[in-house]
């Protein structure tokens, strides 16, 4: 009896290491973590009218909150799993390892949006990022159930949809922030697929989700 052959993804593998370490870099400086301090940090120091009430010393507090809260503690609370040996390692390289970090993760994330919609100061725009960005990982953490989606997919889709929103509906909008993010997030999908970690279908799917989810995240 004959069967269908299946299509499953492979993950390719380039083997030049000097384009692997350059690949592992940009997964690095642009790690997922990272995207929602360096999102806040633009519209608190260099948006002109976001946070222009703001004297510097607030600034710099809130952006010290937003690395600790979505950067810092989540980075800690999965070297804890790690060393208690719930994780085998930190890369978290496989779909039930991301289960934990995704809701401690959501946890911090959904507290950082609801601290700045409850400030009354809070620009509008801070706050429909960052509940953007919690819906982006709730989106992660749903999909992981099925296939291990790329977090950074997720995130640097989550950035570019911001910037293309940004450029329709913002003053100080402009067409080079837009292409920044735009060539981010082609190096990071790129870099994710060098060193093999994920497959075009976990990438590309990550990217929807984070556009998705800050879209949604914008229309409220």
């Amino acid at each position: 009896m004959n069967t269908v052959p299946t299509y499953t993804p492979t993950r390719p593998e380039i083997k030049n290491p000097v384009i692997r370490v350059l690949a592992q870099v940009i997964s690095y400086i642009l790690h997922p973590l990272f995207i929602t301090s360096y999102v806040m940090g633009f519209l608190i120091f260099l948006h002109p009218y976001a946070f222009t009430s703001f004297d510097q010393r607030v600034k710099v507090f809130r952006f010290v909150n937003i690395v600790l809260c979505n950067a810092f503690l989540p980075t800690f609370a999965v070297f804890l799993l790690w060393r208690l040996g719930f994780i085998k390692s930190m890369h978290l390289r496989t779909e039930k390892e991301r289960i934990i970090p995704y809701i401690i993760a959501m946890v911090f994330y959904w507290w950082t949006w609801n601290v700045f919609k409850n400030l009354s100061d809070s620009p509008p725009i801070s706050i429909h990022f960052l509940l953007g960005a919690f819906l982006a990982l709730c989106g992660g953490w749903l999909c992981n159930i099925y296939f291990k989606v790329s977090m950074h997919g997720i995130a640097m889709g989550g950035a570019l949809m911001f910037f293309i929103l940004f450029s329709f509906h913002d003053a100080y909008a402009s067409g080079l922030y837009l292409a920044l993010a735009t060539l981010a997030t082609g190096l990071v999908a790129t870099s994710r697929l060098i060193t093999g970690d994920h497959n075009a279908v976990e990438v590309y799917s990550a990217i929807f989700i984070g556009m998705l989810a800050q879209y949604i995240g914008w229309q409220f």
